[in-house]
């Protein structure tokens, strides 16, 4: 494992920062994984081991929360942009299942992938609460609705993946 440190004194202060929001630092966890989450695209193994010091834990204890949000990625980063296509029956039912094929194929990817230039990274997702505007994909903080083929291509183009 590397010994060079991964977070930054930014992270580290803006970690502290959720100290006094808490009421107890194992508390702070979940912040703290999306803090270098956001800043990291992924959590790696050294980020695991820097947040259990810096929280006064065990790494295992980081680890088991970092490991029950499929959320996080802890073995690369994810893109520049994360897509989660909804699965859910309602999206499945209007198509979704087929524009996520179309999506992963325009970009060359497989679901959970990332493309090669680090642009994007197309996920699953169980339900985005959008059953009313099915089918849906999330992407940063946008919700992309009665997502068709035509609509898919568009965001990949303002992404910067396919033609």
């Amino acid at each position: 494992m590397s010994t060079e440190r991964i977070l930054t004194d930014d992270m580290i202060a803006e970690i502290k920062a959720f100290f006094p929001r808490y009421p107890t630092r194992q508390a702070v966890t979940l912040p703290a994984l999306h803090v270098v989450n956001e800043r990291l695209r992924y959590v790696p193994l050294q980020a695991v081991v820097e947040i259990a010091e810096l929280l006064d834990l065990a790494p295992a204890q980081v680890q088991d929360t970092l490991s029950f949000y499929g959320y996080f990625k802890q073995d690369k980063p994810h893109g520049e942009t994360r897509a989660w296509v909804c699965r859910s029956i309602a999206c499945a039912l209007r198509g979704g299942e087929e524009v996520m094929a179309h999506m992963c194929q325009r970009a060359g990817i497989h679901a959970g992938e990332t493309t090669d230039n680090g642009k994007l990274t197309i996920e699953t997702a169980e339900c985005l609460g959008g059953c009313e505007y099915a089918p849906c994909m999330l992407a940063g903080e946008t919700l992309h609705k009665d997502l068709t083929a035509e609509k898919a291509d568009a965001f990949l183009k303002d992404v910067g993946v396919g033609s």
